[in-house]
């Protein structure tokens, strides 16, 4: 899959410290991995998960306890290419 940035809008500015990076890197490292998005279902500690209500249409993976990133996946030609919209603190996850 290819991975690309969003410049999406941004509530607040969020300062992350070198371990959540590394583990936000991570978790994109294997979004790019990924053939299909189906290969994200086996990897039970990324708990994927297609969102529902008002943001149906983009998917989320789990960095951490704290932080989820949210995406959208579309198909251009014959790969699946993945758009990074908003790394999101679970704290405001549900509101």
């Amino acid at each position: 899959m290819n991975c690309t940035k969003s410049a999406g809008q941004r509530t607040k500015n969020t300062v992350f410290n070198r371990k959540q990076w590394q583990s936000i890197n991570l978790c994109i490292k294997t979004l790019e991995k990924a053939s299909k998005i189906e290969d994200l279902f086996v990897i039970n500690s990324l708990h994927y998960e297609a969102l529902k209500g008002d943001k149906q249409g983009i998917e989320s993976v789990r960095v951490n306890d704290q932080y989820r990133i949210e995406f959208t996946t579309s198909k251009v030609v014959s790969e699946t290419v993945i758009t990074i919209c908003n790394i999101l603190e679970l704290s405001n996850h549900y509101k």
